[in-house]
C-alpha cells in the first residue's frame, strides 16, 4: 500500500519572468508522476535568452521521462499559458502537446467550448452557443488589441506614460492567443473544466492524492466573481486606505495646481479654462485604461484554485485567483478550516495585493517565524516593475511590499525575482509523512 503513495514531492518554479511555469513531481517508491500547471510569460528577465520558453519546454519533457500525467491552465491570460502556443511543430507548445497526449487536461469551468455566451455554469442545457461565445469573446480580445496598438500609435496628451504602459501590458496579456488555446482544447485525452466543489477522482493518475477544487465558483454558486471591488482594507494589502486625490485617479502623478505653465502647447482656450481642460483629456485616457482593466480582472476571476492533499501535507495553488473568486471558498466554515493547514502555498496573481484575502493569509497555521516548527513554504513566480503602481495613493505594485515582508517573515519564500537571471527554475522538496 505504501507503494501506491507518494514519499515526496518535488516542485520545479520555472524562471518565466512576468508568469507562471510549475513542475510537480510526485515520488513514489517505484514510479514518478508529474503535473504542470501552467507555462506562459509576459516579460522575461532582461539578460533571459530568446529561447528561453523552449529551453524550458525542453527542460520539462527531460524531467518528466517524456511523459506528463496532469495539465493544468489555470486561465486564458497570457501570461499563465503563451508557453502553450504551437509553430510548424517546434515551438514549445508542441514539446508539451507530445508530453501530454496521455494526460487529463484540467481548466476552469468557462473554458469548456460548448458554453452558451450567457452561461452561469458548467453542462448548460443547450450545446449550441459555442459560435456566440467565441464572437463575444473574440470581441472583447479584439477590442484589447485594437485599442493598445491606437493608443500606442497615438497616445491621448492625458494619459501618462505609466498608465500607457499599464494599458499596454494589460492589453497584451488579454489579447487571444490562439495557437495556445486550441493547443490546450486538443491536448491530452481526457479533459475537466473544474469549479468550486467539484468532485475530481484522479486516484488513477495520482495515486494516494486527493485534490479538492475551491474555484472558481459557478454563477449559479455567487455572483461575486461578475464583479471587481477597488479597495478591501480588511483583505487588500494596504497600508492605509486608497487615496483617492485626483492626480493619482487621473495618472497624472502631479501635486502642482498648474503643472509646466506656462502651457507649452496650442490652445484657444482661455488661461483659466486650461488647467481643467488638461484633466478632462487626463480622464478620458483613464477610462480607456480602465476599460482594458475590465476584461483583465475578470479574468482573474475565472482562475482556478487547487489543493493537493498527500499523506498529511497540503499544496495550495491558486492561479491568479482574486478575492471575489476566493469570497465564496472563505465564505465556507470547513474551508477556511481545511485551508489552515497549508503546507506549501504558491503565492496568487505574482504576489499582488488582492490574491492573497487576509482571511487566507491569517488562517494559515503554519506561517510563523524561523523557529515556527512545521513552518509553511510559499513559492512566488514575478516581476517586479511590470505591473501596477507603488506611488502613495495607489500602492498596486505586484509583487506588493507589505505581502512580500510577510512572507518572507512568517515562511520559507522562494521567489524567481531573486533568482540570477540565468538560472532557469529552483527545486523545493517537500518530504510527505
Amino acid at each position: 500500500m505504501a507503494a501506491r503513495r507518494p514519499s515526496e514531492v518535488v516542485i520545479f518554479t520555472y524562471q518565466v519572468g512576468f508568469g507562471d511555469c510549475f513542475l510537480l513531481r510526485f515520488v513514489y517508491a517505484s514510479m514518478a508522476r508529474h503535473v504542470l500547471i501552467d507555462f506562459g510569460t509576459m516579460g522575461l528577465p532582461k539578460t533571459a535568452e530568446s529561447g528561453r520558453m523552449l529551453r524550458i519546454a525542453n527542460d520539462i519533457a527531460d524531467k518528466c521521462g517524456g511523459k506528463l500525467d496532469i495539465v493544468v491552465a489555470t486561465h486564458r491570460h497570457a501570461d499563465h499559458i503563451s508557453g502553450f502556443a504551437t509553430k510548424n511543430g517546434a515551438a514549445s507548445g508542441d514539446i508539451i502537446a507530445a508530453l501530454a497526449k496521455d494526460a487529463v487536461v484540467l481548466q476552469p469551468w468557462t473554458e469548456a467550448p460548448d458554453l452558451a455566451v450567457d452561461a452561469e455554469g458548467p453542462l448548460p442545457d443547450d450545446h449550441q452557443g459555442f459560435a456566440a461565445r467565441r464572437a463575444s469573446l473574440a470581441s472583447m480580445q479584439g477590442f484589447a488589441a485594437e485599442l493598445v496598438a491606437a493608443l500606442a500609435a497615438k497616445p491621448p496628451r492625458g494619459l501618462s506614460k505609466a498608465a500607457l504602459d499599464q494599458l499596454a501590458f494589460i492589453g497584451r496579456d488579454n489579447i487571444a492567443n490562439l495557437s495556445a488555446v486550441e493547443n490546450l482544447m486538443a491536448m491530452g485525452k481526457q479533459r475537466i473544466y473544474a469549479y468550486h466543489g467539484l468532485a475530481v477522482d484522479l486516484r488513477k493518475v495520482l495515486p494516494g492524492i486527493k485534490l479538492r477544487v475551491l474555484g472558481p465558483p459557478t454563477l449559479k454558486q455567487t455572483e461575486t466573481i461578475r464583479k471587481q471591488r477597488a479597495k478591501d482594507a480588511d483583505e487588500f494589502w494596504q497600508l492605509a486606505p486608497q487615496r483617492l486625490a485626483a492626480e493619482a485617479a487621473l495618472g497624472t502623478g502631479s501635486d502642482e495646481l498648474f503643472p509646466g505653465h506656462p502651457f507649452a502647447r496650442a490652445t484657444r482656450l482661455p488661461m483659466e479654462a486650461r488647467w481643467f481642460a488638461r484633466r478632462v483629456e487626463a480622464a478620458a485616457g483613464d477610462q480607456k485604461l480602465s476599460l482594458v482593466r475590465v476584461l483583465d480582472k475578470a479574468m482573474n476571476n475565472t482562475s482556478l484554485i487547487l489543493l493537493f492533499e498527500a499523506r498529511g501535507k497540503k499544496l495550495l495553488f491558486p492561479g491568479d485567483a482574486q478575492i471575489e473568486n476566493w469570497a465564496f471558498a472563505l465564505a465556507q466554515p470547513d474551508i477556511r478550516a481545511l485551508l489552515a493547514g497549508v503546507d506549501l502555498y504558491k503565492v496568487g496573481h505574482h504576489g499582488s495585493r488582492n490574491a492573497t484575502p487576509k482571511t487566507l493569509w491569517n488562517g494559515f497555521a503554519n506561517r510563523g517565524g524561523q523557529a515556527k516548527k512545521g513552518r509553511m513554504t510559499a513559492l512566488l513566480s514575478t516581476m517586479p516593475g511590470k505591473h501596477g503602481n507603488a506611488d502613495e495613493g495607489v500602492r498596486s505594485e505586484v509583487p506588493r511590499t507589505t505581502l512580500l515582508k510577510a512572507l518572507a517573515d512568517d515562511t520559507h519564500l522562494h521567489s524567481t525575482h531573486t533568482l540570477a537571471p540565468d538560472t532557469l527554475f529552483e527545486e523545493v522538496r517537500i518530504k510527505l509523512a
